[in-house]
C-alpha cells in the first residue's frame, strides 16, 4: 500500500472524526432543546394544575377555563409530538454515529492487517536481499580463489617455460659450437 493511499485513508478517518464531532455537537444541541421543551412541558403541567384549582374555586368562569385547559392540552400534545420527533432524530443520529464508529474500527483493523502484510513482505524481501548478498559474497570469494589459483598456475607455467627456454638455448648453444 502506498504512502499516498495510507495518507488518504488517514485523512478520510480524520474527516469521519470531524463528522462525528459535528454530530455529537448537534446531538448536544438537540438534548438541550429537549430539556428546554421538557421544562416548558413541566411548566405547562403546573399551569394546568393551577387552572384546575381555580376551576374548582371559580364555577362562574368554568367554561372559559375549560377551553383554556383544552388549548393547553393541545399545546402539550404538540410539544410532546415535537419531543417525540426530536427523540427520534436523536436515535437516528446515534445510529449514524455508531455506524461511523464501526466503519472507523473496520478501516483501522483493515489497515493493521495490511500493515502486518506489508511488514511480513518487507521482512521476506530483506531476507532475500541478505541471502543474495551472502551468495554474491561466496561467489566473489570463489572467484578470488580461482584467480589466485590461475595466477599460481600461470606463474608455475611461466617458470616452466623459462626453464624450457633456457634448456633449449643451452641445447642450441651446444649445437652451434
Amino acid at each position: 500500500m502506498s504512502r499516498q493511499s495510507f495518507r488518504d485513508l488517514k485523512e478520510s478517518i480524520e474527516l469521519k472524526d470531524g463528522e462525528i464531532d459535528e454530530l455529537n455537537m448537534e446531538l448536544d444541541n438537540k438534548n438541550e432543546e429537549i430539556n428546554k421543551l421538557k421544562l416548558y412541558s413541566t411548566r405547562l403541567k403546573y399551569e394546568k394544575q393551577n387552572l384546575e384549582d381555580k376551576l374548582d374555586n371559580e364555577i362562574n368562569n368554568e367554561k372559559a377555563k375549560l377551553k383554556e385547559l383544552d388549548d393547553l392540552d393541545k399545546k402539550l400534545k404538540e410539544k410532546q409530538d415535537i419531543i417525540d420527533d426530536k427523540q427520534n432524530q436523536v436515535k437516528y443520529l446515534r445510529s449514524l454515529i455508531d455506524d461511523y464508529k464501526l466503519q472507523i474500527q473496520s478501516n483501522s483493523e483493515n489497515l493493521e492487517v495490511q500493515l502486518r502484510k506489508i511488514s511480513k513482505t518487507y521482512e521476506g524481501l530483506l531476507k532475500q536481499k541478505d541471502a543474495i548478498i551472502e551468495k554474491q559474497d561466496e561467489n566473489i570469494k570463489l572467484l578470488m580463489k580461482e584467480k589466485e589459483e590461475i595466477i599460481k598456475s600461470n606463474k608455475s607455467n611461466i617458470i616452466s617455460l623459462k626453464l624450457q627456454n633456457d634448456n633449449y638455448r643451452k641445447l642450441l648453444d651446444k649445437y652451434e659450437k
